[in-house]
C-alpha cells in the first residue's frame, strides 16, 4: 500500500487531508515537518503533505525554509476545509464542559464559541493530540477541539460540529515527492508552477521580477518573501503561477527571469486544483 506522510498526531486535520488527497493510501503521522520530509526522502512514504497557507492564519513559515532545502518536488496541491468539532468523553454534555483544549491556532479560530459558553481555553501542542489527552483524562469537564476523524480514532463524542468563527477556514497543502511529474500540454488540464527566486535588495528588483510575468500575461496566485540567512542584502520569493514551463509564455518569462535574478529554481509543476474556483 502506498503511504503519504504528514505532521501531527493521527486524526489531525493534515491526516484528514491526506485521506482526502490520496484515498486508499495509508497516512503516516510524523512529529515535525522535518520528519515528514525525511520520511519521503528515506522512502518510508511515497509522498508528503505539507501545509503552506491558511485562509485565516496566512502562510506556514517553516515550510518556506524546509521545502526548498529538502530537494523534494511539489507534485500536487490540495485544499482542505477546516471544520472544528467540540469533542467530549462518553456521556458528557455541552453543559458539563469547563475547559477546552486545542492548538493555539485553533483557539484563535473559535473565539466566539469560547466567549459565548464562558469556557477556559487551554493551548495544547496539537488538535488531535488534545483529543488524545481528553480521552486519557476521561473527565466530563474537559473537551477538545479537533476533527471529526479525531473523535472516531479516540472514541470521543461529537458534542457540536462547525464551531469555528469563519466558514471559509481552508488550508492549502503541497503534495511533495522525490520525483517530479512530467506533463504533456493539454489546454483542458491546467497546471501550476511554483518558483523560488532570489534577488538583491536593490531598487526595482521586485518590479523587474513582476514585469517578466506581466509582459507574458501570466497570472500569479501567490507571492511570499523572506530574508536569507538573517541578512538584509538579499530577498527570496516563493511564487505560484498558473501554467507550466512547457507553455510558451511561461518559458519566455523564465528565460527573462534569469537575467534579473541571482537564482531561479522550479520547485514543482503540478495540476491546478479544481477547488480553486470554488473557494
Amino acid at each position: 500500500m502506498s503511504v503519504i506522510a504528514f505532521q501531527g498526531r493521527p486524526g489531525a486535520y493534515s491526516d484528514l487531508a491526506c485521506r482526502a488527497a490520496r484515498p486508499g493510501w495509508r497516512s503516516l503521522a510524523c512529529r515535525t515537518f522535518l520528519e515528514t520530509i525525511e520520511a519521503v526522502k528515506l522512502d518510508q512514504a511515497q509522498e508528503g503533505l505539507l501545509p503552506c497557507e491558511n485562509s485565516l492564519a496566512g502562510r506556514v513559515p517553516e515550510i518556506h525554509t524546509l521545502l526548498p532545502e529538502s530537494g523534494l518536488k511539489i507534485v500536487g496541491e490540495h485544499f482542505q476545509r477546516v471544520e472544528h468539532a467540540l469533542l467530549g468523553v462518553k456521556g458528557a454534555k455541552l453543559s458539563d464542559i469547563k475547559r477546552l483544549h486545542t492548538h493555539p491556532v485553533a483557539l484563535g479560530q473559535i473565539r466566539n464559541f469560547v466567549k459565548d459558553h464562558n469556557l477556559e481555553a487551554v493551548a495544547e501542542f496539537d488538535t488531535a493530540g488534545s483529543a488524545e489527552l481528553v480521552a486519557e483524562w476521561n473527565n466530563k469537564e474537559d473537551a477538545a477541539v479537533a476533527s471529526t476523524l479525531a473523535a472516531e480514532l479516540y472514541d470521543l463524542t461529537i458534542l457540536q460540529e462547525n464551531i469555528e468563527d469563519a466558514a471559509h477556514n481552508t488550508t492549502r497543502f503541497y503534495r511533495v515527492s522525490k520525483n517530479a511529474q512530467n506533463f504533456d500540454y493539454d489546454p483542458g488540464f491546467p497546471l501550476m508552477t511554483t518558483l523560488l527566486i532570489q534577488v538583491k535588495n536593490i531598487a526595482g528588483a521586485l518590479f523587474n521580477v513582476l514585469s517578466c510575468f506581466n509582459e507574458q500575461k501570466i497570472n500569479m496566485t501567490r507571492l511570499e518573501s523572506y530574508m536569507l540567512d538573517g541578512t538584509f542584502t538579499a530577498t527570496q520569493f516563493l511564487i505560484d503561477v498558473e501554467g507550466a514551463p512547457i507553455n510558451d509564455n511561461l518559458r519566455k518569462a523564465l528565460s527573462d527571469l534569469k537575467n534579473v535574478s541571482q537564482e531561479l529554481r522550479v520547485l514543482g509543476v503540478y495540476p491546478r486544483s479544481p477547488l480553486r474556483d470554488k473557494l
